[in-house]
């Protein structure tokens, strides 16, 4: 296994899931892997098969160039590993997915507890 490209990959597909707010569990079983696997991926353990990488790309929105730490040219890119902003929090991104979930009551009332816990 080529432990550079593993590492490419499990950061930048750690960077776009953690950019979507989703677990590791639930792009696993997008995907159709089990989570071990999944987080063996992300780890830079392991290369995924060809059909993975390819429902990793569409699930996670990001091109197989930029997973792979490619340009466009196919050429390498140079700093590949990406930092976190503030607004990035885990918990941040997690209560945004969830969010996402609600109906349009559910989500004004969410609205409204932050609202008052932010006074």
């Amino acid at each position: 296994m080529n432990e550079e490209l593993g590492i490419t990959i499990g950061t930048e597909a750690r960077a776009a899931r953690q950019h979507l707010g989703l677990t590791q569990a639930e792009v696993a079983e997008r995907i159709g892997l089990v989570h071990p696997v999944y987080n063996r991926l992300e780890r830079g353990k392991m290369l995924p098969s060809v059909p993975s990488l390819y429902r990793l790309c569409r699930e996670l929105q990001v091109s197989p160039e930029k997973l792979m730490g490619l340009t466009a040219t196919g050429e390498v890119r140079k700093g590949t590993k990406t930092k976190p902003k503030e607004e990035d929090a885990p918990e941040l991104r997690r209560l945004l997915h969830l969010a996402r979930k609600l109906d349009a009551e559910d989500l004004a009332a969410l609205l409204h507890v932050a609202t008052a816990l932010a006074r």
